[in-house]
């Protein structure tokens, strides 16, 4: 008879927010996975819970998922945890439920705490529609592309951010996206919990007054607000702003705000208008 792979939802941080099923699984388990033994440990002998634990982290996640699924094959009940939260929400998971579904072997969700709706909630912004980009890249060129790309987005947007890029993720926003309404979801369910709620250049502001950025954020940035464009064609206003002196990149730049759409469109457009020769 084959086991069961449980996906165990686990504390962002305060450890009374697990579920009592959660405490059952992972007691009934075989053998539990996660993302760093040690920390999970902690967790784990809070509650007495003393079954086996195997590592399965992003490092390992392809030859560990397959491990997994042959124990499920032989019998094996398999819970999987992460530092915190959901398996597969930027965590490794998504791997193993692929190669679980493909061998016919039952998954099931024991439901737990999640960033995204934990912050999402409590942010004073739009909760009817939502999109969740992940972690925004480290690197500075990559990251503009993916603010551009949502610049458009007609609902709340979240993402993941490291604590010592977060300034630089804000001046990327302010510089992309304008004065939008952003929230800094800081250090959720902990001792140092914090929301910092404003504009992209307001935080930004009261970060720099600080030694130093701690802790996990989750980053939510409101959607633009309804401003009526020019009443013209788009490489139009490009031009107009070219001839007032402005730089090429600027003017695509400033653009895109007033239109509210993203640099890469603009550019697009003003490309596809450009007079031969």
């Amino acid at each position: 008879m084959q086991g069961t792979i449980y996906l165990v939802g686990t504390p962002l941080g305060n450890l009374e927010d697990i579920t009592l099923r959660a405490l059952r699984i992972l007691r009934e388990a075989d053998v539990i996975a996660c993302e760093d033994t040690r920390r999970s440990r902690k967790l784990l002998d809070h509650f007495a819970i003393h079954a086996a634990l195997l590592s399965y982290h992003e490092h390992n996640e392809e030859a560990s998922a397959k491990g997994l699924v042959l124990r499920a094959q032989a019998g094996d009940n398999v819970a999987v945890i992460t530092d915190a939260g959901m398996p597969g929400i930027s965590d490794p998971g998504f791997q193993l439920v692929q190669q679980a579904i493909q061998a016919g072997i039952t998954i099931v969700p024991i439901p737990g705490p999640v960033a995204i709706e934990t912050a999402l909630v409590v942010s004073g912004l739009p909760t009817d529609s939502f999109r969740f980009g992940g972690f925004l890249p480290s690197r500075k060129s990559q990251r503009e592309k993916a603010l551009s790309d949502v610049a458009a987005e007609t609902a709340t947007i979240v993402f993941y951010e490291a604590p010592h890029r977060i300034e630089a993720t804000l001046a990327d926003i302010v510089e992309i996206l304008g004065e939008r309404p952003v929230v800094v979801a800081r250090e959720m369910t902990k001792l140092h919990e914090e929301f910092l709620r404003g504009t992209a250049s307001s935080i930004l502001a009261e970060l720099k007054t600080r030694n130093r950025t701690k802790g996990e954020i989750t980053l939510l940035i409101g959607r633009a607000e309804a401003v009526k464009p020019p009443d013209k064609p788009i490489h139009e206003r490009v031009a107009e702003l070219l001839k007032d002196g402005a730089g090429r990149m600027d003017a695509i730049k400033q653009t895109a705000k007033e239109y509210g759409v993203p640099k890469s469109e603009v550019y697009r457009l003003v490309e596809r208008n450009r007079s031969p020769g």
